[in-house]
């Protein structure tokens, strides 16, 4: 690692203001951030540590809306009843230290394309909401991820809190990487009363998408058959050592069809 400062703010106000000094970056729970910083691709001057802010903790449910504040772990995500859906992804990711020390709004803000949060975010048509010394901004999850490790943040802002739309039914199911329990190919599928959300994770070279198609087909017809006649082109999906993009795209309608059968 590079040599750095570690700041531990005790408020909100505080973190926001730590993050205005050059080359400072917000520290969540370090699932990401810190083998970033072991392998050398991150050279910050100041690490802003959100662990410890009590405001930026919690879970609470009200009018069909799950809200989750950012340095909410994996593990207190998992434990929660009110979304059985979002429950089931948390309780998939890493192995028991990593729920316990990773949070949601590092995941967020990070948008790794392997990350789980995000197809569940993009399928509930989720709401982003993010601090900073200008305010608050409140960003939908469509116009919020824009790209591999790239979202609508901007300098010196913190993901304060994820609200989702609770669906009747939803279900994450991935396929993993069995070293690193990364998906190979994740898809979180949310029902509401007017719409399907389908979302992909782990497979786009642009990181988490909508499966349209899919999202169409479940919409008239809420069973796995309805995709069983779709096609997922290989075009824009990942190729590596662990799956070429054409194995990807048949991941994508397995994990789809299994999702819908587990919402069931």
């Amino acid at each position: 690692m590079y040599a750095f400062d570690l700041v531990k703010p005790k408020s909100l106000a505080e973190a926001i203001e730590a993050l205005q000094a050059d080359e400072a970056q917000p520290l969540g729970g370090g699932q990401t951030l810190i083998p970033t910083l072991k392998q050398r691709l991150a050279m910050p001057g100041s690490l802003v540590s959100l662990a410890g802010i009590a405001e930026l903790v919690g879970i609470s449910a009200s009018g069909g809306v799950l809200s989750v504040k950012g340095a909410t772990t994996h593990g207190a995500v998992a434990a929660q009843t009110d979304f059985p859906g979002l429950a089931g992804l948390a309780g998939k990711i890493g192995d028991p230290a990593v729920r316990h020390r990773g949070t949601m709004g590092g995941s967020i803000a990070n948008n790794d394309p392997a990350a789980c949060y995000p197809s569940a975010a993009l399928a509930c048509g989720a709401t982003i909401v993010v601090a900073g010394k200008d305010g608050t901004r409140e960003i939908a999850a469509d116009d919020y991820f824009q790209g591999l490790f790239t979202t609508a943040l901007e300098e010196g802002e913190i993901v304060t809190e994820i609200r989702y739309p609770i669906p009747q039914a939803s279900n994450y199911q991935k396929f993993e990487q069995p070293a690193s329990r990364f998906p190979l190919v994740g898809v979180f599928v949310a029902k509401f009363a007017d719409k399907v959300g389908v979302a992909v994770t782990g497979a786009g070279e642009n990181g988490v998408f909508h499966w349209e198609e899919a999202e169409a087909a479940l919409a008239s017809n809420f069973s796995p058959e309805a995709v069983e006649g779709l096609t997922v082109s290989a075009d824009g999906l990942m190729g590596d050592i662990h799956a070429t993009p054409e194995y990807r795209a048949h991941l994508i309608k397995v994990m789809t069809k299994r999702a819908v059968a587990a919402c069931a």
